[in-house]
């Protein structure tokens, strides 16, 4: 937590806070539970904030580009006496933030972990990012800072000193279940044309379900099959209201407890996946079934909301 006894200033950097992503919404909680606890005032900043000239936001607003803003943006808070937040992207690989953000920085939830066991072909995943988690280690131990981890699919790549001081799961802080309500669409997916994750996504199985006439609606990137309802990119707002009608979604292998996988916890809605790996909390909403296999498929009629 944002604890301090002398009375300064957070100063906050944030390379998303919207509301319509995954990374706006896990900061936004993270802001929410630091100013419970802390009497401190606490200011946000974001590219859309401190940079007008629309051709420069645009630049630092790219994923690769805002850190390093915030890497200065928070030795400028350092040097005028503010304490600095770093609060994301915070992936463990990218060393330069654990390596270069000022002393007393205070790290929103660390992000990274998949369970990529299928993924031989990667020699980034395989060989370079556990180097990677490897050197964020060595300078996180020398902070004396409480550290949060978005999930714990990070702890095998953890040393016992960073595990002891760390909390764990902080993606589970946006557990919060709603009245359930009439369902009246079978599937909504959130997909993603990422080439690290296309792999993982089920695309067979879509049109399995599509075959026996399953409803499915898809928020994200657009998927070009027939009878498929695309949304697009839209707001949380939007994306919330969908999911309160939804009875299922399909759960990415890689990451048994995204942003997205919470949100559908959060509506009732239930979450397939063929595989128990990973799984270890709020079993009961998941189900396990292979939607390769008709017999399997039928299953899905007999389940009562």
């Amino acid at each position: 937590m944002l604890k301090s006894s002398i009375k300064k200033e957070y100063y906050c950097w944030c390379c998303d806070y919207n509301s319509n992503t995954g990374e706006g919404n896990l900061a936004r909680i993270f802001v929410k539970n630091q100013k419970k606890h802390n009497k401190n005032k606490i200011k946000i900043f974001t590219p859309n904030k401190i940079i007008i000239n629309k051709f420069l936001l645009k630049i630092c607003n790219y994923k690769y580009i805002s850190p390093f803003i915030g890497i200065f943006f928070c030795w400028i808070s350092y040097i005028k006496d503010k304490i600095p937040v770093y609060i994301n992207y915070l992936p463990l690989w990218n060393i330069f933030l654990f390596i270069l953000l000022p002393p007393n920085t205070v790290f929103g939830p660390i992000t990274g972990g998949a369970h990529y066991k299928s993924d031989r072909i990667n020699i980034i995943r395989k060989y370079i990012f556990p180097f990677l988690f490897f050197v964020s280690n060595f300078f996180l131990k020398r902070r004396n800072i409480e550290i949060f981890f978005s999930t714990e699919l990070l702890k095998p790549y953890l040393s016992k000193s960073i595990i002891k001081k760390s909390y764990f799961n902080y993606v589970f802080k946006l557990i919060s279940l709603k009245k359930k309500k009439k369902k009246k669409i079978d599937f909504l997916i959130y997909y993603r044309k990422h080439k690290n994750k296309r792999k993982f996504f089920q695309y067979n199985e879509i049109k399995n379900l599509l075959k026996y006439n399953f409803s499915v609606h898809i928020i994200g990137d657009k998927l070009k099959y027939k009878s498929v309802i695309n949304y697009g990119f839209i707001n949380n707002k939007k994306v919330q209201s969908l999911l309160e009608k939804t009875r299922f979604s399909l759960l990415s292998n890689e990451n048994a407890y995204s942003l997205f996988a919470i949100e559908c916890i959060n509506n009732h809605v239930k979450l397939i996946t063929n595989k128990k790996n990973g799984i270890k909390y709020f079993k009961k909403n998941f189900i396990f079934l292979n939607l390769n296999k008709f017999d399997e498929i039928k299953k899905l009629k007999t389940i009562n909301f």
